[in-house]
């Protein structure tokens, strides 16, 4: 490389460190760029499993469980510790000794220092645990807190799935919204053309010319209105999906198809079965959960053991020559054992203890309401369920009859047999028939995922 550059020109150079630049610019903005999805429902659903934001979150959760089991587990293994400890003396303490230990008259006495200006203390320390009723309780609240946190794992990826659904059906809502308002005011368009030319003619009454334009204002400003919510809409079904809001995402599904996907009447007719629900699972495991803390209180009576076993070096000197070979070490060891019998707390461990069970006894209890509370929201959403497919059977019929009213009430104003006002009724009936059966298609979607989220396992 650097012959290259010395074989290069002073133009050449530039040129070269340019290109140079260049290349490492252009990767960092190729990541920039942003990127092209086309999902299908499942394949929303697939997507969100593995990029939405609380989905990660919620298998970090575990990640940070699992660390948790495993900290909780280490506090019964061996410990080991290393300390060291130096001290320099300004004055060294004294004390006093009888006099005639050094020759001294009787009954007097003699100041002594005793020590080293510098002193020096190094040991190693194993901490074994041999008993603790605490620890034992310990071990299995900790398995009990992962499996708590693998069902909010799951509870996660089930609400997730649900609101891919419902944000995937509301962009097809608004989707076909817009198609539709496009086409009514194109109609329109020309109606109030042909009407406002039969009026110059004098053909029409300028009230005719009034009504359409009344409507067509209407239809131009709903239109208006859909397409900014689409766009509102079509973001957060990015949110919901993980992808950057810059991102394109196209709709590979179409929400007819999609709403007669999910017609089953059978579904409804499977049943409930109340233990399989991720929220009695999540109930359960907080009553097991106010159990172990009542026998972790409970067993804050029993006695505790534990050993620990030390080795260490002394060294003294005068003068800072710890590290002189001549320096003297004095070597020491120990093994100890510490045993902690609780005997009388004033009735305060009782007190804890039976906070404990009264909390354990309102976990039972919440437990018996919401699995009561489960089934009726079962029936409510298979009820739901149930007349979302009779309005939408109902809404098609309806739409049917509007369209064929609006067609004979069009053919009737063109030949002067009908007002105004009547051909203007006739399409704001269909208009509103159009939006009922939209709006009954996404029905059907969303009660059939409201109704499968309670039986997901």
């Amino acid at each position: 490389m650097e012959k290259i550059i010395n074989s290069l020109n002073g133009k050449a150079l530039k040129r070269f460190a340019a290109a140079l630049i260049l290349l490492s610019v252009l990767p960092s903005q190729a990541q920039e760029e942003p990127q092209s999805y086309s999902f299908s429902l499942n394949e929303a659903i697939q997507h969100a499993m593995e990029y939405n934001y609380k989905v990660i979150n919620s298998g970090r959760d575990i990640e940070a469980a699992n660390k948790k089991k495993w900290e909780t587990i280490a506090t019964g293994l061996p410990q080991i510790s290393a300390s060291g400890n130096y001290q320099y003396n300004f004055e060294l303490q004294k004390s006093v000794v009888p006099a005639e230990f050094f020759g001294g008259n009787p009954g007097e006495f003699v100041e002594v220092a005793f020590g080293t200006k510098h002193s020096v203390d190094a040991k190693a320390t194993l901490n074994q645990l041999i008993f603790d009723g605490t620890y034992i309780v310990g071990l299995k609240a900790a398995r009990v807190y992962l499996d708590y946190y693998k069902s909010s794992k799951q509870k996660t990826d089930i609400d997730v799935k649900e609101q891919v659904i419902n944000a995937y059906g509301n962009v097809l809502l608004l989707e076909e919204s817009v198609r539709i308002l496009e086409k009514n005011k194109e109609t329109l368009e020309k109606n109030y053309h042909e009407t406002n030319e039969s009026f110059k003619n004098g053909l029409s009454e300028e009230e005719d010319v009034e009504q359409i334009s009344i409507t067509l204002a209407t239809i131009n400003s709903s239109l208006k209105n859909s397409i900014r919510v689409r766009e509102i809409s079509l973001n957060m079904l990015k949110i919901i999906l993980g992808i950057e809001l810059e991102d394109q995402l196209a709709l590979t599904d179409n929400l007819e198809d999609l709403t007669t996907d999910n017609l089953d009447i059978t579904v409804a007719a499977e049943g409930f079965n109340v233990e399989q629900n991720i929220d009695y699972r999540l109930g359960q495991i907080n009553t097991i959960q106010k159990e172990l803390l009542m026998k972790q209180e409970m067993s804050k009576a029993l006695p505790t053991l534990s050993t620990n076993l030390a080795f260490g070096y002394n060294g003294f000197n005068n003068n800072f020559d710890f590290f002189q070979r001549n320096q003297q070490w004095l070597n020491y060891s120990y093994l100890g054992l510490s045993l902690n019998v609780p005997i009388f707390s004033s009735l305060g461990r009782s007190a804890r203890t039976q906070q404990a069970r009264i909390a354990l006894e309102q976990a039972k209890t919440q437990q018996e309401e919401l699995e009561q509370n489960l089934k009726l929201e079962y029936q409510r959403a298979k009820s739901e369920y149930e007349y979302s497919i009779e309005e939408y059977f109902t809404s098609k019929n309806n739409l049917k009859l509007a369209e064929r009213i609006e067609n004979k009430q069009q053919i009737k104003f063109k030949e002067g047999l009908s007002s105004s006002f009547e051909f203007t009724e006739a399409q704001r009936q269909l208009y509103s028939a159009q939006q009922s059966f939209l709006e009954s298609m996404t029905e059907v979607i969303n009660k059939r995922a409201a109704l499968e989220k309670l039986t997901a396992q």
